[in-house]
């Protein structure tokens, strides 16, 4: 789910893309299935019920009708307009979980998993393809059963056996690395009877239940050939998927747009976690090759709903006469999420960041305070922590608990890392940017970094020169801080070559790791999970197009993580996630940006919502799933 992401849209890597959405789909989306209610303390395993809560219990029983925050009488029908929902600007394929090309947008309307979660909790799961679930005794398997009446779209039965061809596709090397590292805790699926299926895990864990009822499912026919002959997974560009989702793909055009049509066939209309959801006949998506183009097609009424995550357009550039006379609407929606880390990342595998002076040195250079005021009206709080608006987030000096994970480590670690956690420079008096350049220009002296003929140089006399890799499509709405950055680090003697390409190669880049410093939004989670392996771990570091952009590879982080995901009572992941916040954060590893605790949105009178708002959600997710067209006059509701 997104967080509202300020100043300027989610940057979309296929690695955090595809992060993003099985994390959402694991933990809020369509996450996990039917049973463990699981206290705060360690219990045994062996439970059977119809839902399923990480730590605590589920908050809807057995017998609820639907989720508090749909409307269950939302009448059906209408094409619900969408523009880019990233920075993506074209696909090629209908394929999410490979890594090479660029997925339609929308694809996860096609597909569903065992288990669906709710919006109001932050990892619990209900039942969906699943009608049943068992956890063994010692945890280390969970076991399935499908509901009788679930059907894929080209009306085949879901069997144990596409839930196994599923698990091992994905696991497989012609899956994407994210994807991959999502089900590497989970050793294998067996297929007990054709409507059974179990999983196996490599450790105990509270997670790996929720992560296997959150996988997606889909038929093993997709890809498969009238010879009987197979596609290979990695090579499906656009065989349509045959998954058992609300929507099919109705029609697509150049790479540009693509329509989904509501599935007449739907099986699963009336299941209590589909009441009141999938209210619109259609979705379509227009995709715009960049963010002015974008905001112009709105006003023009081109499509029929922006997210805006541009504070400048939210105040001035989000009016005209449809604003005025009504026929377009501003709204901002509270959510709880947690924040996720948006900021400059400086790659670890470049020498020249390899000194956490020297990206100190970077943190002290970006002036928020003036960036809030002038170009972001005052809308945006600065990020001080990689779980900041969560009890995730490290604060104080480290606890009993943190401090066993951390001790092990001291060798490895900065001392820092023991003490409290590092302020976020401010240029509020009596503080000033040049105060900040000053220390900057210390740590600097002190890696080795010295002012001399016009510019910072090293001791062979090298100047300080790097490149920010940034996309077209947004690099006009981003000119203003890169400005601000790039001024100021100049001052310091450091030469900054921007440089702005196309979205294609641009993704090409990340995912070879090709890059000195670029923005990177990392997704949110309410509840840290594996996730983290693929994003800090040191294997992904190494693994082109994975979530490890940072290119960290730490002993300590990886004994954290293994901590954290192994981790069998909320106090316990408590500590882990304090302890990787306190590392992380004494690494200066991004120049921390800002967040909003809003979602933005602006769009058309003919739309409605349910009057109860979810708590921890995606603008866009939310939408698509609960919102529906008002009834126009002489129509049949």
């Amino acid at each position: 789910m997104t967080t509202g992401t300020p100043a300027r849209a989610t940057r979309a890597r296929r690695g955090h893309r595809v992060a993003t959405w099985l994390c959402a789909w694991s933990k809020t989306g369509a996450a996990c299935c039917v049973a463990l209610a699981l206290t705060l303390t360690a219990m045994p395993f062996a439970h059977a019920a119809h839902a399923i809560a990480q730590f605590g219990e589920p908050k809807y029983p057995p017998d609820f009708k639907h989720f508090d925050y749909v409307n269950p009488d939302a009448p059906k029908g209408g094409t619900l307009v969408l523009a880019n929902p990233d920075r993506l600007t074209s696909f090629d394929k209908f394929n999410p979980f490979t890594m090479r090309g660029n997925a339609a947008p929308g694809l996860g309307l096609l597909f569903e998993s065992l288990t669906t979660g709710s919006m109001d909790e932050v990892a619990s799961a209900y039942g969906l393809l699943a009608d049943d679930i068992r956890i063994a005794p010692d945890g280390m398997s969970v076991t399935f059963h499908l509901n009788p009446r679930a059907r894929f779209s080209n009306g085949d039965a879901v069997t144990a056996a596409d839930v196994k061809f599923s698990l091992d596709t994905l696991k497989s090397p012609q899956a994407s690395p994210p994807v991959q590292a999502a089900y590497a805790e989970i050793t294998r699926a067996v297929v007990v009877d054709p409507a059974t299926i179990r999983f196996e895990f490599r450790n105990r864990s509270r997670e790996l239940p929720l992560i296997a009822g959150g996988m997606p499912v889909f038929s093993h026919k997709w890809g498969l050939r009238a010879d009987g002959t197979r596609i290979p997974f990695d090579q499906l560009a656009f065989e349509e998927p045959i998954g058992s989702g609300p929507y099919v793909i109705e029609r697509y055009s150049t790479g540009r747009t693509i329509t989904y049509k509501l599935d007449p066939r739907y099986w699963g209309g009336d299941l209590p976690v589909r009441v009141g959801t999938n209210n619109f006949e259609r979705i379509t998506y227009k995709l715009y090759s960049d963010d002015v183009a974008r905001l112009e097609a709105f006003k023009a009424g081109e499509y029929d709903v922006l997210v805006e995550y541009i504070a400048r357009n939210w105040v001035r550039r989000d009016v005209g006469k449809r604003f005025d006379s009504a026929e377009l609407i501003k709204r901002e929606f509270p959510h709880h999420n947690g924040t996720g880390m948006q900021g400059f990342v400086m790659n670890q595998r470049k020498p020249l960041f390899q000194d956490v002076r020297v990206r100190a040195a970077f943190d002290l250079a970006l002036d928020f305070q003036w960036l809030n005021r002038m170009l972001f009206y005052g809308q945006y709080r600065r990020l001080d922590s990689w779980f900041a608006n969560t009890d995730m987030q490290a604060r104080g000096l480290p606890s009993p608990g943190e401090l066993a994970l951390l001790d092990p480590w001291r060798d490895e670690l900065d001392p820092v890392v023991f003490g409290p956690l590092p302020l976020q420079p401010s240029t509020d008096p009596p503080g000033s940017l040049r105060a900040n350049l000053l220390k900057a220009r210390e740590l600097l002296g002190e890696a080795g970094w010295t002012y001399r003929d016009g510019a910072l140089r090293n001791a062979q006399g090298q100047p300080f020169v790097f490149e920010v890799l940034d996309d077209t499509s947004s690099s006009a709405s981003w000119a203003s801080v890169m400005a601000q950055y790039t001024q100021a680090l100049g001052r310091l003697g450091i030469r900054v070559n921007y440089r702005a390409v196309d979205f294609a190669l641009y993704q090409k880049r990340l995912d070879a790791f090709d890059f000195d410093m670029t923005t990177i939004r990392f997704p949110d989670s309410q509840v840290p999970g594996t996730e983290l392996i693929d994003r800090f771990g040191s294997k992904a570091a190494g693994e082109p197009g994975s979530g490890n952009s940072i290119g960290l590879k730490s002993p300590a982080v990886d004994a954290i993580l293994k901590a954290l995901t192994q981790a069998q009572t909320l106090p316990q992941l408590l500590d882990a996630t304090h302890a990787l916040d306190r590392v992380l954060m004494h690494g200066y590893y991004v120049v921390p940006q800002w967040y909003n605790a809003t979602h933005r949105v602006a769009f058309r009178n003919t739309l409605a919502y349910p009057a109860t708002l979810p708590r921890y959600y995606g603008a866009i997710d939310w939408i698509i799933t609960t919102w529906w067209f008002k009834p126009q006059p002489g129509t049949t509701p």
